[in-house]
């Protein structure tokens, strides 16, 4: 019984903004000439999930999004939205290139209020500079962003607010 307890346990301490209930597994099957992932200029690979209503978020924009960042493994890093709570702290960001990680600013520009991203973002436009947004409050001397530099990582994004 405990070993189910754990399983359970490590299941629900996996976020998932993005759930797999949701994601349209016969059409996939039945349409494999669909595709799933648009790869930018920038080396970023992304998703749309949801696209969202409004005006496109652009550079120089301020946003508002809750994310969850995984490593390329599924090893969860980080997450806006508290997993037992559901409680969400957004981060509110311009986007532009001085502030926040490059490959984060391409995924957000041209979603729009609502809509929703998975991403793959390779290191070279991700956490390059240890100053570099989002930063979450308990990441510090002891636990750096920088330790995740050299690996991609995969953000789920929901863009909250255009500002």
């Amino acid at each position: 019984m405990a070993v189910l307890g754990a399983a359970a346990a490590a299941a629900a301490s996996s976020i998932d903004l993005f759930p797999l209930s949701s994601m349209p597994v016969r059409a996939a099957m039945l349409e494999p000439d669909v595709i799933r992932f648009r790869k930018l200029d920038s080396g970023v690979k992304l998703e749309d999930v949801v696209q969202g209503e409004g005006p496109e978020a652009q550079e120089g924009d301020l946003v508002q999004f809750n994310y969850v960042c995984r490593r390329a493994n599924g090893y969860f890093v980080h997450s806006t939205v508290d997993q037992f709570s559901g409680e969400s702290k957004p981060v509110t960001l311009p986007l532009d290139a001085k502030e926040m990680i490059r490959g984060l600013k391409d995924v957000i520009i041209g979603m729009k209020a609502g809509g929703k991203r998975r991403a793959l973002i390779p290191p070279q436009v991700g956490y390059t500079d240890e100053s570099l947004q989002p930063i979450p409050e308990e990441f510090g001397p002891r636990r750096s962003l920088l330790s995740h530099a050299k690996e991609p990582l995969v953000f789920e994004v929901q863009l909250l607010k255009v500002l």
